[in-house]
């Protein structure tokens, strides 16, 4: 069921652990955020993989397992549009870096697509540094204007 417009904004705000098993609750409260917007089972579905691409990154890729550092996840829904923040505590990473998944032998891997996923799929994609730590993805998703 969708709020109705001119609700406030609503923010949730969660400190995982930095393991995988944290990330299904966290994909699942994000989606219910996502639900009261009355974002459709496609959309649902792009949130919901965008999510847990950036979670999982932050656990292995940014902290590394490391059960001293956190994954940090606000969310703020609004009457027409979603914000999700994910944040980790690790060494930072450059996208500029990342490997093209559609060049060469980048094709065959059989990961490295997360990022591009998450820029498909989301209507705004920012990487920047996390204080003091870290690195933080903010992702904007915002429900089709009704004509």
């Amino acid at each position: 069921m969708a709020d109705q417009k001119g609700t406030d904004a609503h923010t949730l705000e969660q400190v995982l652990e930095s393991a995988l098993g944290s990330v299904d609750n966290a994909e699942e409260a994000v989606l219910e955020e996502a639900r009261h917007l009355g974002f459709d089972e496609d959309d649902l579905h792009k949130i919901g993989m965008s999510v847990r691409e950036c979670l999982v990154n932050a656990v292995v890729h940014g902290n590394r397992y490391n059960r001293r550092k956190k994954v940090h996840l606000k969310v703020v829904r609004t009457p027409d549009c979603l914000t999700i923040v994910i944040g980790d505590e690790g060494d930072g990473f450059d996208p500029a870096k990342v490997p093209d998944p559609l060049e060469g032998d980048n094709l065959l891997r059989g990961s490295g697509r997360g990022v591009m996923l998450m820029q498909a799929f989301m209507d705004e994609f920012q990487v920047s540094q996390r204080s003091p730590q870290g690195t933080e993805v903010r992702m904007l998703k915002c429900r089709a204007k009704s004509e």
